[in-house]
């Protein structure tokens, strides 16, 4: 919300907030967008707050070095994101606003491995019956799609932070064609009736962005339906319900996903839509991350 609202820097100080620290700056001032960037800074804190906390009781209760490793590595993930948190704003540069959208959803991803390895059906894995053949097909596809998804989000992060609108504005057809034409007369054209309507200008590679944004999408719910159908086949197997749920749940995801980037280019990025558009590709992701995990387990099953 702060960066499709544009108040990324309504708080201009960092780490406090107008010379407070950050936790005794006055509630009376939490008003316009000051109040989006404040409340994610202290939301921000709470989570480091959990991170450490949570890797601290999986270092005195875990067994498996792998997910004490883990959880380490979210305190190092938490904290790095803090500090680009704070760069973006004292350095001004909106590079680091990609980078920071970024670690923010490899970090998610992360968390939601860490609670997947501490489920009980995770563990029973080890002594589960089943063929780990009819696995690694399915695991292919969790891999792919996940690491698309990824690709997919950091191409968002990059056109959201350039802070402009959109450079294209209709949907399903790209400036009134298929292909778009980004040659030197049509650019000129488009940014002709774009200034007409007090837009900002653009340029091929922003169109030819938003391009491959759109194809990868396409792409992204290619794989999430054939993964669906690859764990239908399965459904004869003791553990393919785990899988069969969130294929189906997964699925639904991405029709709605795709639903609200629709909205989010007929509205031109309206703040709400927008947001929620960002968030469910969040999810998108966990889905993936866990598809990726389960299934890579149960390729491993003996």
């Amino acid at each position: 919300m702060v960066t499709s609202k544009g108040v990324g820097l309504a708080v201009p100080d960092w780490p406090t907030t107008f010379g407070y620290n950050m936790f005794l700056f006055p509630v009376s001032k939490w008003i316009g967008g000051v109040l989006f960037e404040h409340t994610h800074r202290l939301i921000a804190s709470i989570v480091g707050f959990l991170i450490i906390i949570l890797a601290i009781w999986l270092w005195r209760i875990e067994d498996r070095q792998s997910v004490k490793t883990l959880g380490l590595l979210a305190v190092a993930g938490v904290i790095l994101q803090g500090i680009l948190g704070g760069l973006r704003v004292t350095m001004l540069k909106d590079q680091i606003g990609i980078f920071h959208a970024c670690l923010a959803q490899a970090f998610l991803g992360l968390i939601v491995l860490i609670a997947v390895m501490r489920t009980n059906f995770w563990r029973s894995f080890a002594s589960t019956d089943v063929d780990p053949l009819k696995f690694r097909a399915i695991k292919t596809i969790a891999i792919a799609t996940t690491i698309a998804i990824y690709t997919q989000l950091a191409l968002g992060a990059t056109m959201r932070h350039q802070h402009r609108d959109l450079a294209i504005l209709d949907f399903p057809t790209a400036n009134g064609a298929w292909i778009p034409d980004t040659s030197a007369p049509a650019l000129a054209k488009i940014n002709a009736w774009r200034d007409a309507r007090a837009f900002s200008d653009v340029d091929a590679f922003q169109i030819w962005l938003q391009m491959t944004h759109r194809v990868l999408a396409v792409l992204i719910g290619l794989a999430v339906i054939m993964f669906f159908v690859r764990v239908r086949r399965l459904r004869n197997s003791s553990r393919a319900p785990i899988l069969s749920g969130l294929s189906i749940l997964w699925v639904i995801l991405f029709f709605l996903q795709f639903t609200l980037g629709a909205f989010t280019i007929w509205s031109n990025k309206a703040a709400d839509v927008a947001t929620t558009h960002v968030a469910v590709g969040a999810i998108m992701l966990s889905f993936a991350v866990s598809a990726w995990a389960i299934s890579s387990r149960l390729s491993h099953s003996k």
